[in-house]
């Protein structure tokens, strides 16, 4: 199996705590760190980011408060097989949520 999968995070404006759906997700949130989106593509994570604000596949999230993708969260992972960006996408909004970040992941 080849190794054309990626993890990603994007940082998300700080507006996105407005939605009650988001707080909701995220009860242990230490204010002032970052909102976040993680996912998973097979596509590179700058094509995938692009999709998600033109409107394509989007996580309404990240489409309307999305800014930038925080590479240093991410990039070591990549690339991986299809599974294990799967697993990783999960480990990795865990592991921000333990930290104190606002994360949506699906």
């Amino acid at each position: 199996m080849a190794r054309n999968h990626n993890v990603y995070v994007v940082e998300l404006h700080q507006d996105v705590l407005k939605s009650r759906k988001f707080r909701d997700e995220n009860p242990n949130y230490i204010p002032g760190k970052p909102c976040v989106y993680v996912g998973a593509t097979g596509l590179s994570p700058d094509v995938r980011f692009d999709n998600h604000k033109a409107g394509y596949k989007s996580c309404r999230f990240v489409k309307k408060y999305g800014l930038t993708l925080l590479t240093d969260l991410y990039e070591k992972y990549n690339p991986m097989k299809y599974d294990e960006a799967c697993e990783m996408e999960k480990k990795l909004a865990r592991a921000l949520r333990i930290k104190g970040y606002a994360v949506w992941q699906r």
